[in-house]
This record gives structure tokens, C-alpha cells and sequence, in this order.
């Protein structure tokens, strides 16, 4: 069997360990395993070749993906997907192993829905927002590059007696920035979940540790908060309160560098995961994890609303900072 692999979308630590053991998997069973560079752009461009196992020697650590990624808008179209299925027909690539988000998941199945094409999903995104899965590639390490940064930040916050407001990636979900948060013991965070009145909530935080003579603050602020991005919330800040403040904002320092062990180890068992399913014959899933274990889940469950960050710890990080 033929065998295609790509990743797509946004990159992540730990998609590299995938596609070694989705390669070294399939060579161990006699299949072949053909990459497809520039994601879903490059299934369309037929931008495909043999990747032999040699190929991937010495990637397990590296951060980003040997196959590079692409955003490709084509296909949200009918017609472009009825290319790139004769593209793999015509390659003689019977199986897909996609690694990447909710979007690449979305492109997949709908793939597999319209012309049978057999796909499989490893969950490769820094945001953690996928249903189904507890965990994603690429979070924990984003979430600790995410956690030193502050760590430092804390340390110049501290010595001028100043706020920060650190903003994080994460999409349209909280999780990375929540977790952030309770991983460094911010007095605050704002993220696209969190209630209504988070902003006044947070001028309230504010005020009482100024009052109990707390004189440096962290503030964690999602990139997809309602309330405004990290900048925006600053300058509100320093309009409406004359707050000295410093912004910083963290952007893709927190997809690069290498792969935490979290993160190599779950890309080697997901990757092996799919190929050893697909080779049993079957199709249309994505793998995951749920309270330790690895689970596979139907891929029309993308099509379900994404997790939200846990309520509770939003609040914990409420009620630590005190």
C-alpha cells in the first residue's frame, strides 16, 4: 500500500516525530509512504515523492515539519478536492495521513466523504482545540516556550514595579492561554471564553493588589479575546486608568524550537497509531488522547464545537493570584 503524508496549517512541535514513526511504521509493515510537501497546496500542485526511512533520520527533535505546511484556501471547493483526489489516484496513493488542526481535519473529511479517499488524522496544533482529544502536538511545548518567557518577564516586572500584559497565540480558544496563566501564576487572563465582564473583573484585580501594595503584575491575554488583543487592551488601560504598562506579545516564538518529550513521544504512538490502522483496514478516523490514553475518534467529529478551556481554571487562576 501507498501511503500519503502531509501536514497543514499551522506548524507544530512534534509533527517531525510524527512523520518518522507514520514512515518508519509503514516501512516495518512493507508499505511505502510518499510525502506531500506544502500541505493540502501541494497535494493540489502534486508536489509528492518517496520518503524513504533514511529520510527521516535525526528529525525527531527538530521543531517545524521536513514537509513544510501551507495554508491552501482552494480547497473550501468542491472542484479542487475532485483534483487533488486524482492527484493521489493517479499517484497510487491509496491511504492519507493528515497532521494538523481543526481545518486540515475539516479538508480531510470531507475528502474521504466525497470520493473515498481513506484519510487518518494525527492532531498537530499549538491550541489545543481539537473535539475529542485531550491533547494535541505541539501544545505542551508551546506551553512551556510560553511559561519561560513570562518567567523572565515576571523578573523585569518586579524590579520596575509595572504591569505586563503578555499576549499568547491560541486562535479563537483559551486553553493555551489559560493554562499559560496557571503555569505562572498570572494575576489575570483574558481569553475568547471567559465571561463578559472579564475586563472589569480584571480593573478590579488590578486595583485591589494595588491597594494590598502589590506593585507588579502579569496579565495573560489570548490573541482571540473578545475584549480586544493584548495592544488593545493596553491602550484601554492606560486611557481609562493611567496605568504604566508594558505590552508583550509572544507570536510564533511559540510554534518554533524543539518538541518537548510530551510532545516527540505522542507524535512516535500517533503516528505508528495510524499507519497500524490503516494496514487493518481502516479509515476515517482521527487519534487522540482522553485521561491517558490514546482514543481514536470518527473524523465527522470535527465537525462538532471545539473544546473550551475548563471553567475551573479560570478560576484557579483568580484565586491563587492573591
Amino acid at each position: 500500500m501507498k501511503i500519503g503524508v502531509l501536514t497543514s496549517g499551522g506548524d507544530a512541535p512534534g509533527m517531525n516525530a510524527a512523520i518518522r514513526a507514520v514512515v518508519r511504521q509503514a516501512d516495518a509493515l512493507g508499505h511505502e509512504v510518499w510525502g506531500i510537501h506544502q500541505g493540502y497546496q501541494g497535494l493540489l500542485e502534486g508536489d509528492m515523492a518517496p520518503l524513504p526511512s533514511r529520510a527521516c533520520a535525526n528529525i525527531l527533535q527538530r521543531g517545524g515539519t521536513i514537509l513544510h505546511t501551507a495554508r491552501c484556501a482552494e480547497f473550501y471547493f468542491a472542484e479542487h478536492r475532485v483534483l487533488a483526489a486524482a492527484k493521489l489516484k493517479a499517484t497510487g496513493i491509496e491511504a492519507l495521513v493528515v497532521i494538523g488542526g481543526d481545518g486540515s481535519f475539516r479538508a480531510a473529511e470531507a475528502l474521504q466523504r466525497e470520493h473515498g479517499v481513506a484519510c487518518a488524522g494525527i492532531p498537530g496544533t499549538i491550541d489545543n482545540d481539537l473535539p475529542g482529544t485531550e491533547r494535541t502536538l505541539g501544545f505542551d511545548t508551546a506551553l512551556n516556550t510560553a511559561v519561560e518567557a513570562i518567567d523572565r518577564i515576571r523578573d523585569t516586572a518586579s524590579s520596575h514595579g509595572r504591569l505586563f500584559l503578555v499576549e499568547v497565540m491560541g486562535r479563537a480558544s483559551g486553553m493555551l492561554a489559560v493554562h499559560t496563566a496557571l503555569a505562572c501564576g498570572a494575576e489575570a487572563v483574558l481569553y475568547p471564553e471567559s465571561p463578559d465582564d472579564s475586563y472589569e473583573a480584571l480593573v478590579s484585580r488590578l486595583n485591589s493588589n494595588w491597594l494590598r501594595g502589590k506593585r507588579s503584575s502579569i496579565v495573560v491575554v489570548a490573541e482571540g479575546d473578545t475584549t480586544g488583543r493584548a495592544m488593545a487592551v493596553g491602550e484601554r488601560l492606560k486611557r481609562d486608568h493611567g496605568l504604566d504598562l508594558r505590552v508583550v506579545v509572544l507570536g510564533h516564538v511559540q510554534r518554533g524550537g524543539s518538541p518537548s518529550a510530551i510532545d516527540r513521544i505522542w507524535g512516535s504512538r500517533w503516528g505508528c497509531e495510524a499507519v497500524r490502522r490503516l494496514d487493518r483496514g481502516e479509515r476515517g478516523f482521527y487519534l487522540g488522547e482522553v485521561a491517558g490514553a490514546l482514543v481514536a475518534q470518527p473524523l465527522s467529529r470535527i465537525l462538532e464545537p471545539q473544546p473550551v478551556p475548563p471553567g475551573d481554571l479560570g478560576r484557579l487562576v483568580s484565586v491563587l493570584a492573591r
